[in-house]
């Protein structure tokens, strides 16, 4: 994500969207839309996310670096360019999570986990995960999980209606968004999206639902992190040991085993694998 430091976004505390330089799937330089790379015969090589990736040296633009302090171990600190710190922001600043409060988690892949390690940072007195493996539970706990609901298993109650009888009335894939919504607490609950659906799936909601509930529905990229700012503060957290980034790390590899990486994220036989490009 941009942080700029210039635009009204950059220097308003409500937002991380920098409007200068605006998030966007591009192939280019933010600014000039061009590469700075090519191949050996002369082809143009294409960014990715406008920093590229699998490569020794890059050319980053200064709104998108940000200082840290280099006792931080690089095979740590990679994990709060994106993901982990996704879903601790998501708690932390996106939701502002309050202390006592009830969150549930729909999905607790890496971001998902994420998400439950940030709302134990904020002191949330009950952390609910939801999926479909039972044994993200025990991977769960220890990030902060403290009840599981398997919702492959939920003997034909519709989610919303399990998390609704746990809590007593609320908590936290389009299907997905519309059963989190409708397990929020009304007058205050927030639901917060974190993913996307196939290209041109829509949401619909009852208008009547939507005014009288009085809960509240919305997207988060990058957590809401501010990434100048919020990215030390991050990391400072982890070397103080109250952030765990360790637990996230199940394995790494050289760059020469990249495809083994992949074949354990796809089997889904890790959390984040930190791949070394060469010490």
């Amino acid at each position: 994500m941009s942080d700029c430091g210039e635009c009204a976004d950059c220097k308003s505390k409500k937002s991380n969207l920098c409007s200068k330089l605006p998030f966007k799937v591009s192939p280019w330089m933010p600014r000039y839309e061009t590469s700075r790379f090519k191949d050996l015969n002369g082809e143009v090589l294409y960014h990715f996310l406008f920093v590229s990736s699998f490569i020794e040296y890059t050319v980053v633009d200064v709104a998108h670096l940000t200082k840290i302090d280099p006792a931080i171990p690089p095979n740590r600190a990679c994990l709060i360019g994106c993901g982990v710190s996704t879903g601790v922001g998501a708690a932390w600043r996106t939701a502002n999570v309050e202390a006592g409060s009830t969150v549930a988690i729909f999905g607790l892949g890496s971001i998902g986990l994420a998400v439950a390690e940030g709302a134990r940072l904020c002191g949330a007195a009950r952390i609910i995960g939801v999926d479909t493996n039972p044994d993200k539970f025990e991977i769960g706990k220890k990030f902060g999980v403290t009840d599981f609901v398997n919702a492959g298993n939920c003997d034909n109650k519709a989610l919303s209606q399990v998390i609704n009888e746990m809590t007593g009335g609320g908590a936290g894939l389009a299907s997905l968004v519309h059963e989190a919504y409708a397990c929020c607490r009304k007058g205050w609950g927030k639901t917060v999206v974190l993913g996307v659906d196939r290209p041109g799936s829509q949401l619909t909601f009852s208008s009547f639902d939507v005014l009288h509930s009085g809960k509240s529905l919305m997207g988060s990229l990058f957590g809401g992190l501010k990434a100048k700012s919020d990215i030390p503060i991050l990391l400072r957290r982890y070397a103080d040991k109250e952030l765990r980034l360790d637990e996230f790390v199940t394995h790494e590899v050289g760059f020469e085993d990249i495809n083994k990486a992949f074949e354990l994220l796809i089997e889904g036989k890790c959390l984040r694998c930190v791949i070394w490009m060469g010490k």
